[in-house]
């Protein structure tokens, strides 16, 4: 009898006929209890499992070189500074400098490849390397360069008792600099997706590198803000506790000397800058090494633009906060230092203006806030954590971690003005700067948090008469989700398929639908009923653009060496000096960043909302 569509088949005929062709009308596929093996649902995602344990192997080595390379570095920092014998600047500089060659032999590799393989489609990260975050680090490192050719200056002022890598180094870091910033404006968004293990250990090292160089430029500014700050508490009346002073200068004779004193001076305000430009260079390296081997799962990150309507209020008191700012640290670096009573003076001048602009700021950060906690609607935002791209996870993880800097600092403060036994009469403004500190960070870090975290509305969230039925196999069932249903709507539009239907379908309406149509009654008016589209737009604007130029004059006071956790006297009696210029030394760079970061996350919630 013929195998047929109405007759069974037989035991010893084949399963499957699909290799010869259909031998009938219908093809009727294995039943999936008869199969032996998984499903085949169930081999992607084993095949997935498989490939990517060698991926999380590679990523646990490269981090582990890294690391290794990071605390070899730091060791040799720690010997040059305390100055263990057998180790001096020059061994430090030739340790960083091979590094640096190192990176820059993977650099030309990886753009030579890159080159080669132009006309293949790579995948990106959208969140990854903004072209406002690369102008920055080009910006920062035009300033480095400059401050690579003050140094060879001084090598040439001083090439009588220095030894010759110190004029070495800087030519070296200035190729390397430059070198860089074309890297990552070519690069930083690239998803790397073959030599994947080897393009690791490249980005790790070149992490790290950063960091080394990043920490070489703090030791070098600290210690030349430590020996003017030593000298500072001489004025002070705190001459008990200020010891020798740590001079690195050559013992030998430079010409012009005027001109060379001058050189020095200038380097040291430069240094700020180079410091910047090597964390925020890590930190975008950093992205780029978690993106390695990544799959890009998620819609593309909107086209964020830059607008300066309606913000007015918002830059004109932060630029007013700004030129404030710079003639408090004139003042402050004019006084301190000539004598104690205008030594005093200077710190009463710090206090006051930062006690005001850090309540301002909070006050700001927490109208933000309030704004969002009022809105009824949700706009489609997602939790907070929900997003799993690296650039994104690494903002916040910035924020919280260097504002712990600027908190370990304050409640140091907190706690000297408690246990201390006699309190100078300018020390008493420095509590309620300290507790404002605090507050502040806490406040902005969830204000910048929930704004960057907020996604736009997606379109098909205000569609609720359309509704998309399938019909299959003699039976309908209505779209489950919102994408499935644009997609299927569109290909019912734009063909003629029998098997698909689109229309209003209100006797369809579920549980969900009566809900949201109760919902749909008018509602009284909330607290924030006056802040309604364009204006709640316009307040959230004006107050991200007034806490980035605030984050920007705050950070002008510390890294230009106006720093009153130094100079204030009364933590040292405390802790003692040596404790608490080192816990100042640790945290200083931390809450240095945390400003220039803040303000960058800032910028971004400008150009978002």
């Amino acid at each position: 009898m013929p195998v047929g569509s109405g007759a069974p088949a037989s035991p010893g005929a084949p399963a499957s006929t699909s290799d010869g062709g259909s031998s009938g009308p219908l093809d009727c596929p294995p039943s999936p209890l008869l199969t032996r093996g998984p499903p085949e649902s169930a081999v992607p995602g084993r095949l997935a499992v498989r490939a990517s344990v060698p991926q999380k192997l590679a990523e646990t080595l490269s981090s582990q070189y890294g690391l290794n390379v990071f605390v070899a570095g730091l060791l040799f920092l720690l010997a040059w500074a305390v100055h263990a014998a057998g180790v001096g600047k020059r061994d430090l500089l030739c340790f960083l400098t091979a590094l640096m060659l190192l990176q820059l032999l993977w650099m030309l590799w990886y753009v030579g490849r890159s080159y080669a393989q132009r006309r293949l489609v790579r995948p990106k990260d959208a969140h990854a390397g903004a072209r406002w975050l690369r102008g920055s680090i080009s910006l920062f490192a035009i300033i480095t360069v400059i401050l690579g050719c003050f140094k060879v200056g001084y090598f040439i002022g001083f090439s009588e008792c220095l030894p010759a890598m110190e004029g070495v180094f800087p030519v070296i870091h200035a190729v390397h600099t430059l070198l860089q910033v074309y890297f990552l404006w070519g690069h930083a968004k690239d998803i790397i997706q073959s030599f994947k293990t080897l393009e690791r250990f490249g980005v790790i090292h070149s992490v790290f590198t950063n960091l080394l160089l990043w920490a070489n430029s703090v030791l070098n500014e600290s210690k030349h803000q430590l020996n003017e700050h030593k000298e500072r508490l001489l004025t002070l009346g705190f001459g008990n506790i200020t010891i020798v002073l740590d001079d690195h200068t050559p013992h030998c004779n430079c010409t012009p000397p005027r001109l060379c004193s001058a050189v020095s001076h200038v380097i040291y305000y430069l240094y700020p800058f180079n410091i910047e430009y090597q964390i925020l260079a890590s930190t975008t390296l950093y992205v780029l090494w978690k993106n390695v081997g990544r799959r890009v799962d998620g819609p593309a990150r909107p086209r964020m633009q830059l607008g300066v309507g309606r913000v007015l209020a918002g830059a004109a008191l932060g630029l007013g906060v700004l030129a404030a700012t710079i003639g408090v640290v004139v003042v402050y670096l004019v006084h301190i230092g000539r004598s104690r009573t205008k030594s005093e003076s200077a710190l009463i001048l710090f206090y006051l203006w930062a006690t005001a602009l850090l309540a301002l700021m909070g006050a700001a950060g927490l109208l933000g806030i309030w704004i969002y906690r009022t809105d009824e609607k949700p706009h489609g935002e997602k939790p907070l954590g929900e997003s799993k791209n690296p650039a994104r996870k690494l903002d916040a993880d910035l924020l919280v971690g260097t504002a712990s800097g600027s908190w370990l600092i304050s409640w140091g403060s907190i706690l000297a003005m408690l246990c201390a036994s006699t309190r100078p009469r300018y020390t008493w403004f420095n509590l309620p700067y300290s507790i404002l500190v605090i507050a502040e960070k806490y406040v902005q870090n969830l204000f910048i948090i929930e704004s960057v975290h907020r996604e736009p509305p997606r379109p098909c969230q205000d569609v609720r008469m359309l509704h998309v039925v399938t019909v299959c196999s003699g039976g309908t069932s209505p779209a489950s989700s919102c994408a499935r249903s644009g997609a299927v709507a569109e290909a019912a539009q734009g063909s003629e398929a029998p098997g698909v239907v689109s229309g209003s379908l209100p006797q369809h309406r579920g549980k969900e639908d009566e809900e949201r149509g109760a919902e749909g009654s008018p509602r009284p008016a909330g607290p924030a009923s006056f802040l309604r589209g364009g204006t709640r737009r316009s307040v959230l604007r004006n107050v991200a653009a007034f806490l980035f130029l605030c984050n920007i004059s705050l950070w002008v006071p510390p890294a230009f060496g106006c720093r009153p956790e130094y100079d204030n006297g009364l933590e040292e009696v405390v802790f003692g000096f040596e404790p608490w210029i080192i816990v100042v030394n640790l945290a200083m760079p931390f809450s240095i960043f945390y400003r220039m970061h803040a303000a960058a996350s800032l910028f971004e919630v400008y150009c978002k909302i």
